[in-house]
């Protein structure tokens, strides 16, 4: 029976048991995927004895992504650019990872838009410059757009991430102070925000979208609260959204795959189900 788990600390927040509980049922599959709370500390002792406790692999969440990259022994290309691991599976005795993260935002926002939506973009710009920042900007690296613009409180973590993802880029990578979002946004067409702020808990981010384009989509990863204030303020200026539940589901699809062997859909019923978990638990 395949056994797979997601591993972070603190964990018990984490949804992805749910998800892939409904998947192994819809399918009809005998298998497992469970929590497992694992400090920093014993990350390391952890990865070398997984297999030995019968996992075929598992998703790895906060705070264990980076550690994860550099311990394992092979890396898909889209985690190599990245920086950071949050899928893992053995092959031929060698510990791979993945970054799902990058095929999630982008399917959910292919999902969200219409297939062709980025004819209609030639700047975008990406709020926040941590590993879900990472993960954005190389999905959007490969599509046609022009210019994407990386926007941090830090300027320094911006042109850091210029920096590493900037080599072979098709697309023109730019920095932007926080302060001068003002000049930056009536030229984006996409706004997509992967900072903490608006989470429940969190303060709102404030962005004014009084000058953004009149076709514009925002996108924000954060989805709890699903409407997040940002959300809420495109709404008001008739801007496209784009909620953060989405890229959470789609994310999961490529590591159940690889653990189960069967390729599961993000349905309206699994959506449905996870909202009424994040509901429950407000």
């Amino acid at each position: 029976m395949p056994k797979a788990f997601v591993v972070g600390h603190p964990i018990k927040h984490s949804r992805s048991p749910l998800i892939h509980g409904h998947w192994l049922k819809a399918y009809g599959l005998d298998g497992s995927y469970e929590r497992i709370d694992v400090a920093p500390v014993d990350f390391g002792e952890f990865l070398r004895g997984f297999s030995a406790r019968g996992y075929a692999g598992g998703n790895v969440t906060l705070p264990h992504k980076e550690i994860a990259f550099s311990a394992v022994d092979r890396r898909t290309a889209r985690a190599q650019r990245v920086g950071a691991v949050n899928t893992l599976w053995l092959e031929d005795g060698l510990l791979w990872g993945d970054n799902t993260d990058v095929t999630g935002f982008m399917a959910h926002l292919d999902a969200s838009l219409g297939a062709g939506w980025e004819q209609a973009v030639d700047t975008a710009l990406v709020l926040g410059a941590g590993g879900a920042a990472r993960a954005v900007v190389a999905g959007l690296q490969d599509r046609a757009l022009k210019r994407i613009f990386v926007a941090n409180r830090t300027l320094s973590k911006a042109e850091d991430l210029v920096r590493d993802l900037r080599p072979g880029s098709r697309v023109a990578l730019e920095t932007s102070a926080w302060e001068a979002l003002g000049r930056v946004i009536p030229h984006a067409q996409l706004i997509v925000n992967t900072t903490s702020l608006g989470m429940a808990g969190q303060p709102p981010l404030a962005l004014d979208l009084a000058g953004a384009p009149r076709h514009a989509a925002v996108a924000d990863i954060v989805y709890v609260p699903l409407q997040t204030p940002l959300l809420a303020a495109a709404a008001q200026q008739g801007l496209r959204t784009v909620d953060g539940l989405g890229m959470l589901l789609h994310q999961a699809v490529p590591g159940f795959e690889r653990w189960f062997g069967v390729r599961p859909e993000v349905t309206p019923e699994l959506r449905a189900l996870i909202l009424a978990d994040i509901e429950g638990a407000r």
